[in-house]
């Protein structure tokens, strides 16, 4: 039996901000961080956005570019960390809002920005057992950044959902299989009631990126026996754009395998929509017959790898719903007031 992608869906703010306006609040050098980052700006949620409305969005162009019947869709799984509810679930939002209840089942994920492809991962796990027919998994952020903060240049906002599923005929992505890399590795975190997270410093790289990116990759293609010769693109967790180009020679990816995903120099970082964005955004260009490899990173820590075939049912359903790119265009640039109040970082007395 194959499990795979029956339809996927993303959506952006169409709000930016320029990493050099945040750096000239800050007296920082704004050509030094955007060298270092490799990131120019980075997205903005509204006045009246939160994970659960970007989640809904994603979750309907999803829907949309199947041209399904919700109610086939019996699992919703949401992950994030910028979670509007400390007790609600943002998954029955998204399923009420889609017209998906009741579902069999719903629940919310964390695993900072691996919470949607654990997700992705309940979901095959239920389609192929055959508990659920169809599973939605979304990833879904308003990341948080400190004022002044390393984090506030690339925390940035959107979502990403996929509907998983086992008919081969409706699939346009086949997951060939999955593997994780986890330790308990405490490079990031956020305490209950703390409003922006906190990071390691230096853990952030080497024990903890590095380390579980290449540990679930490298699991991954042994497993398969694969190497990256055999795949035609790849994806990994996108919080700058540094990291994932040194992962990707590391692994033995070129540059060309990455470029179609790497959306990050524009978007910034969305947390749990990350390397999920980046998967869409590579299948917005894919052919059929071609591999995908897809490593996710969380911190605390973690990686999900993929890999994942593409179908020609992909050219059926591609223009069904916005591109990662159409929702790119046209950006809205605002100055680090103007983001400050968005992001709530400045509220009327």
């Amino acid at each position: 039996m194959s499990v795979g992608i029956v339809s996927y869906g993303a959506y952006i703010p169409k709000y930016r901000i320029k990493v050099e306006d945040i750096a000239r609040v800050w007296g920082d050098d704004a050509d030094i961080l955007i060298a270092g980052l490799m990131v120019n700006e980075k997205s903005v949620p509204d006045m009246d956005e939160d994970a659960a409305t970007i989640a809904v969005e994603a979750a309907r162009a999803a829907v949309s570019r199947s041209g399904l019947d919700v109610n086939r869709i019996e699992a919703v799984y949401t992950g994030s960390e910028s979670h509007p509810y400390a007790v609600k679930p943002t998954s029955t939002i998204v399923a009420e809002a889609i017209g998906a209840t009741p579902v069999m089942t719903a629940a919310d994920f964390e695993f900072a920005c691996k919470a949607g492809t654990a997700a992705m991962q309940a979901c095959m796990g239920l389609v192929s057992s055959n508990m659920v027919d169809l599973g939605l998994a979304i990833g879904s952020d308003v990341s948080q950044g400190a004022p002044g903060d390393a984090l506030e240049y690339t925390a940035a906002a959107g979502g990403v959902a996929y509907i998983i599923g086992n008919k081969e005929s409706e699939l346009v992505a086949v997951i060939e299989d999955t593997y994780s890399f986890t330790t308990d590795t405490p490079d990031f975190w956020r305490r209950e009631g703390m409003p922006y997270p906190e990071h390691g410093g230096r853990f952030t790289g080497e024990p903890g990126y590095f380390k579980h990116v290449l540990g679930a990759a490298k699991g991954l293609m042994e497993k398969l026996g694969t190497s990256p010769s055999d795949y035609d693109n790849a994806v990994f967790h996108q919080p700058n754009g540094k990291f994932p180009r040194r992962v990707a020679k590391m692994l033995g990816f070129s540059r060309e395998h990455i470029k179609p995903g790497m959306v990050v120099s524009r978007l910034g970082n969305t947390y749990s929509g990350s390397c999920m964005m980046g998967l869409a955004a590579t299948l917005d260009q894919a052919k059929s017959g071609d591999r995908i490899f897809m490593t996710a990173f969380g911190s605390g820590a973690g990686g999900d790898a993929f890999s994942i075939r593409v179908t020609d049912r992909i050219d059926e359903v591609r223009d069904q719903a916005p591109k990662v790119e159409e929702l790119l265009e046209d950006p809205v640039y605002m100055d680090y007031a103007m983001y400050a109040k968005h992001k709530g970082k400045i509220r009327r007395a």
